[in-house]
């Protein structure tokens, strides 16, 4: 049985449209919590911002992301946390993949692997994910939570959290301390295109 929490709207449309326009490596001169390391594009370019929605998952089971999907509403990152000594299956595919679509979603994040390569590279849905495989998860239905706490690459994922993400990286922030390193984040982009045209 799948333990299903209620989603959380943490990220505000203000925050979405603070968003659009900052760059993960801008985030990443201001500050490192929140930086998630080792995780990859599947396909480049790429631009991700959304709301957080959780998933996790037990060993070998992937059946959990099912009622995440349902849960999910448009704008949303889902966000798969695979038990450990998983990280070497797939639990993301072309399926799963046209049923985001569908659901209008922001992207995905996932601590293990993806795979229908060809078909997700065509698709052009945003994915972060530690690799390729074609050895996948079962849908086993033995358990797995949505909208808890998770934990991705070492960094702790709430319901709720902005996740941002383009071909330099990925970041989750809390929303809270979002506004302020956003107003930052701009600033900075200001100086930095001035300096650019002097360069040139």
């Amino acid at each position: 049985m799948h333990h299903v929490q209620p989603r959380i709207q943490g990220v505000s449309p203000e925050l979405r449209e603070l968003y659009a326009g900052i760059e993960a490596s801008t985030i990443g001169h201001l500050c490192e919590e929140g930086y998630v390391h080792g995780l990859l594009p599947l396909a480049r370019p790429i631009r991700l911002i959304g709301n957080a929605v959780t998933v996790k998952l037990p060993a070998v089971d992937g059946s959990a992301i099912r009622p995440a999907l349902i849960a999910s509403q448009p704008g949303d990152v889902l966000v798969i946390e695979m038990a450990a000594g998983d990280e070497h299956r797939a639990c993301w595919g072309e399926l799963r993949t046209l049923a985001a679509i569908k659901k209008q979603l922001a992207g995905a994040v996932i601590s293990g692997c993806v795979t229908d390569v060809r078909a997700l590279s065509e698709l052009g849905f945003p994915v972060f994910s530690r690799a390729v495989s074609a050895l996948t998860t079962r849908a086993l239905d033995t358990g797995g939570q949505v909208n808890v706490p998770v934990t991705i690459a070492g960094v702790q994922v709430r319901p709720g959290d902005l996740v941002v993400g383009d071909d330099d990286g990925l970041f989750v922030l809390d929303p809270a301390a979002a506004l302020e390193i956003g107003h930052r984040a701009h600033a900075k982009q200001r100086e930095e295109a001035a300096r650019r045209l002097q360069l040139r």
